[in-house]
């Protein structure tokens, strides 16, 4: 990371608390899970929420900033067996690796774990008009994102998020076509979905192909 790691482990924006919702809401929607690892646990909101909630967590960064249970990459995951884990939790990390490395962060994931919520920023300035009348939960969102279409990332250099992220949804050869494409490769996807509480992410549920049976594909 670029920026000042012991400073940005001590922030806690409103994003954290609703990006830790959203984890907390997709892994109590699968069913007989137990053993979660948060990779990139940042401030590690979503954790205590986990254990609380009667999940056995662990935690793996790269950085020792954030005290991880395991320190390394989420592209060797080699220290864990086949199926180790119920899910596993990558919000807002693989977009800070190199494209060459992103395929086998994906393959190691579906190895390790059955399931996968792997949370992504979407590149550019976001807006919406937003409407909830109050009435038979109702929510009406009209968005817009603002940046260049035709920029296309070479996936090795540090070009976004002040010099953090490598690729980002939306882009040219990451539009979310293209990452489902790319995620359906080592994943079935059950849900894929914007945001709306926080724009800058488009959130992935899956479900490892090395668990599921073809016929169910």
């Amino acid at each position: 990371m670029g920026v000042d790691r012991d400073a940005w482990a001590k922030e806690l924006p409103l994003s954290t608390f609703i990006n830790a919702y959203y984890q907390l809401r997709d892994v109590t929607s699968l069913d007989d899970c137990a053993r979660v690892l948060v990779v990139g646990p940042g401030q590690g909101l979503v954790v205590p929420v986990l254990r609380w909630k009667g999940y056995s967590v662990e935690t793996f960064d790269i950085d020792s900033t954030f005290a991880p249970d395991h320190l390394g990459s989420v592209h060797d995951l080699s220290r864990f067996s086949a199926g180790q884990f119920d899910v596993i939790i990558a919000s807002h990390v693989l977009e800070h690796l190199a494209e060459p490395h992103l395929d086998v962060a994906l393959a190691e994931m579906a190895r390790v774990g059955r399931y996968s919520l792997i949370y992504l920023p979407v590149a550019g300035r976001y807006g919406a008009l937003r409407i909830q009348p109050g009435v038979l939960n109702l929510d009406w969102q009209v968005r817009f994102n603002l940046f260049n279409y035709l920029e296309r990332p070479d996936g090795v250099t540090r070009e976004y998020a002040g010099g953090e992220h490598y690729w980002e949804i939306g882009r040219r050869g990451f539009r979310v076509r293209d990452v489902k494409a790319r995620l359906a490769r080592f994943f079935v996807i059950l849900r894929a979905y914007r945001n709306v509480d926080w724009l800058p992410s488009y959130n992935f549920v899956v479900q490892s192909r090395q668990r599921v049976p073809k016929e169910h594909y």
